[in-house]
Protein backbone atom coordinates (compact mmCIF):
# COMPACT_ATOMS: atom_id res chain seq x y z
CA UNK A 1 0.00 0.00 0.00
CA UNK A 2 1.35 3.56 -0.75
CA UNK A 3 -0.34 7.04 -1.18
CA UNK A 4 -1.14 7.77 -4.30
CA UNK A 5 0.87 10.94 -6.21
CA UNK A 6 -0.49 14.01 -7.37
CA UNK A 7 -0.39 13.21 -11.09
CA UNK A 8 -2.38 9.19 -9.97
CA UNK A 9 -4.99 11.68 -8.12
CA UNK A 10 -4.60 13.94 -11.52
CA UNK A 11 -5.84 11.21 -13.48
CA UNK A 12 -8.78 10.15 -12.20
CA UNK A 13 -9.91 13.83 -11.19
CA UNK A 14 -13.29 15.14 -13.16
CA UNK A 15 -12.30 18.42 -14.97
CA UNK A 16 -14.52 21.52 -14.51
CA UNK A 17 -16.19 20.69 -18.72
CA UNK A 18 -16.63 17.05 -17.48
CA UNK A 19 -18.48 17.68 -14.18
CA UNK A 20 -20.99 20.16 -16.29
CA UNK A 21 -22.48 16.96 -17.39
CA UNK A 22 -22.01 14.52 -15.18
CA UNK A 23 -24.89 12.54 -13.30
CA UNK A 24 -25.17 13.85 -9.80
CA UNK A 25 -27.16 12.27 -7.03
CA UNK A 26 -30.58 13.56 -6.59
CA UNK A 27 -29.55 15.77 -3.30
CA UNK A 28 -30.31 19.61 -3.03
CA UNK A 29 -29.23 21.35 -0.12
CA UNK A 30 -30.65 24.67 1.80
CA UNK A 31 -27.91 26.14 3.46
CA UNK A 32 -29.90 29.45 5.72
CA UNK A 33 -28.55 32.05 7.43
CA UNK A 34 -24.99 30.38 7.92
CA UNK A 35 -22.45 33.35 8.87
CA UNK A 36 -18.87 31.27 8.53
CA UNK A 37 -17.27 32.06 4.86
CA UNK A 38 -15.22 29.40 5.60
CA UNK A 39 -17.80 27.05 6.27
CA UNK A 40 -19.07 27.90 3.30
CA UNK A 41 -16.24 27.39 1.11
CA UNK A 42 -16.01 23.57 3.37
CA UNK A 43 -19.65 23.20 2.43
CA UNK A 44 -18.98 24.43 -1.46
CA UNK A 45 -16.09 21.67 -1.64
CA UNK A 46 -17.76 18.73 0.17
CA UNK A 47 -21.05 19.65 -2.10
CA UNK A 48 -18.41 18.81 -4.72
CA UNK A 49 -17.36 15.80 -3.75
CA UNK A 50 -20.62 14.15 -3.27
CA UNK A 51 -21.51 15.28 -6.77
CA UNK A 52 -25.11 16.93 -5.59
CA UNK A 53 -27.31 18.11 -7.85
CA UNK A 54 -27.43 21.76 -6.35
CA UNK A 55 -26.62 24.09 -3.42
CA UNK A 56 -28.92 26.78 -2.37
CA UNK A 57 -27.94 29.63 0.02
CA UNK A 58 -30.71 31.84 1.72
CA UNK A 59 -31.11 34.60 3.90
CA UNK A 60 -27.71 35.89 4.85
CA UNK A 61 -25.39 33.80 4.01
CA UNK A 62 -22.48 34.73 2.24
CA UNK A 63 -22.08 33.87 -1.57
CA UNK A 64 -18.91 34.04 -4.02
CA UNK A 65 -16.73 35.20 -5.06
CA UNK A 66 -15.17 36.08 -1.76
CA UNK A 67 -11.32 35.13 -0.50
CA UNK A 68 -12.48 33.26 2.50
CA UNK A 69 -14.53 31.09 0.68
CA UNK A 70 -12.79 30.43 -1.92
CA UNK A 71 -9.67 29.49 0.69
CA UNK A 72 -11.59 26.60 1.56
CA UNK A 73 -13.96 25.78 -1.40
CA UNK A 74 -10.26 25.57 -3.82
CA UNK A 75 -11.90 26.03 -6.38
CA UNK A 76 -15.23 24.24 -6.26
CA UNK A 77 -17.37 27.43 -6.23
CA UNK A 78 -17.04 26.82 -10.45
CA UNK A 79 -17.72 23.27 -10.17
CA UNK A 80 -21.09 22.63 -8.00
CA UNK A 81 -24.32 23.75 -9.39
CA UNK A 82 -25.72 26.85 -7.13
CA UNK A 83 -27.68 29.63 -6.84
CA UNK A 84 -29.05 32.17 -4.07
CA UNK A 85 -32.56 32.87 -2.70
CA UNK A 86 -33.19 35.43 -0.04
CA UNK A 87 -36.48 33.15 1.31
CA UNK A 88 -35.77 29.59 1.94
CA UNK A 89 -39.43 28.99 2.12
CA UNK A 90 -39.91 30.22 -0.79
CA UNK A 91 -37.34 27.54 -2.17
CA UNK A 92 -38.70 24.62 -0.27
CA UNK A 93 -42.17 24.88 -1.02
CA UNK A 94 -41.64 24.74 -4.66
CA UNK A 95 -38.80 21.85 -4.44
CA UNK A 96 -42.12 19.79 -2.37
CA UNK A 97 -44.61 20.32 -5.00
CA UNK A 98 -41.60 18.74 -7.40
CA UNK A 99 -41.14 15.79 -5.06
CA UNK A 100 -38.19 16.43 -3.25
CA UNK A 101 -38.14 14.92 0.03
CA UNK A 102 -37.31 18.19 2.55
CA UNK A 103 -35.36 16.81 5.28
CA UNK A 104 -34.07 19.43 7.93
CA UNK A 105 -31.08 18.72 9.80
CA UNK A 106 -31.92 19.78 13.50
CA UNK A 107 -32.49 18.24 16.66
CA UNK A 108 -36.39 18.17 17.21
CA UNK A 109 -38.91 16.19 19.29
CA UNK A 110 -39.58 14.03 16.15
CA UNK A 111 -35.75 13.57 15.05
CA UNK A 112 -34.38 10.21 13.50
CA UNK A 113 -30.53 9.36 13.30
CA UNK A 114 -29.06 10.47 10.32
CA UNK A 115 -28.31 6.63 9.62
CA UNK A 116 -31.69 5.92 9.14
CA UNK A 117 -32.77 7.80 6.18
CA UNK A 118 -33.89 5.27 3.31
CA UNK A 119 -33.81 4.98 -0.30
CA UNK A 120 -37.83 6.38 -0.64
CA UNK A 121 -36.01 9.56 1.02
CA UNK A 122 -34.77 10.62 -2.67
CA UNK A 123 -34.56 12.71 -3.99
CA UNK A 124 -34.36 15.56 -1.38
CA UNK A 125 -33.58 18.41 -0.18
CA UNK A 126 -31.33 18.55 2.83
CA UNK A 127 -31.54 22.28 4.91
CA UNK A 128 -28.75 23.33 7.63
CA UNK A 129 -29.28 26.16 9.31
CA UNK A 130 -27.53 28.59 11.32
CA UNK A 131 -23.97 27.84 13.26
CA UNK A 132 -25.72 29.28 16.45
CA UNK A 133 -29.62 29.12 16.44
CA UNK A 134 -29.93 26.26 14.43
CA UNK A 135 -32.70 25.60 11.77
CA UNK A 136 -35.79 27.86 12.11
CA UNK A 137 -39.21 26.90 13.31
CA UNK A 138 -41.10 28.34 9.83
CA UNK A 139 -38.58 25.43 7.96
CA UNK A 140 -38.77 23.06 10.60
CA UNK A 141 -43.02 22.83 10.04
CA UNK A 142 -42.20 22.31 6.87
CA UNK A 143 -40.17 19.36 7.21
CA UNK A 144 -41.00 15.86 5.55
CA UNK A 145 -38.15 14.78 8.51
CA UNK A 146 -35.89 15.57 10.34
CA UNK A 147 -32.78 14.01 11.04
CA UNK A 148 -29.29 14.68 13.79
CA UNK A 149 -26.35 13.16 14.53
CA UNK A 150 -26.09 11.98 17.86
CA UNK A 151 -23.30 13.53 20.48
CA UNK A 152 -21.91 11.62 22.97
CA UNK A 153 -19.72 13.86 24.26
CA UNK A 154 -20.57 17.30 26.30
CA UNK A 155 -21.74 19.22 23.02
CA UNK A 156 -24.93 19.44 21.32
CA UNK A 157 -24.14 19.89 17.95
CA UNK A 158 -21.34 20.02 15.27
CA UNK A 159 -19.98 22.39 13.12
CA UNK A 160 -22.25 23.23 10.30
CA UNK A 161 -19.86 21.98 7.47
CA UNK A 162 -18.81 18.79 9.60
CA UNK A 163 -22.31 17.85 9.76
CA UNK A 164 -22.52 18.36 6.51
CA UNK A 165 -20.12 16.61 5.35
CA UNK A 166 -21.37 13.36 7.18
CA UNK A 167 -25.44 13.57 6.61
CA UNK A 168 -23.81 14.19 3.12
CA UNK A 169 -21.77 11.09 2.31
CA UNK A 170 -24.43 9.16 4.31
CA UNK A 171 -27.00 10.22 1.74
CA UNK A 172 -24.71 9.43 -1.11
CA UNK A 173 -23.73 6.00 0.60
CA UNK A 174 -27.47 4.69 0.26
CA UNK A 175 -27.58 6.14 -2.81
CA UNK A 176 -24.78 3.95 -3.80
CA UNK A 177 -26.39 0.85 -2.58
CA UNK A 178 -28.76 1.09 -5.57
CA UNK A 179 -25.90 0.89 -8.23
Amino acid sequence: MRKLTHKELQEVRKTQVQMESTVRFPIISIIDNVRSLYNIGSIFRTSDGACIEKLILTGFTPTPPRKEIDKTALGSTNTVPWEYSESPITIIKKLKSNGYKIIVVEMTTSSKQYSKLKMNNFPCCFVFGNEIIGVSPEIIELADLCIEIPMHGSKHSLNVAVAYGIVLFEAVRILNLKK
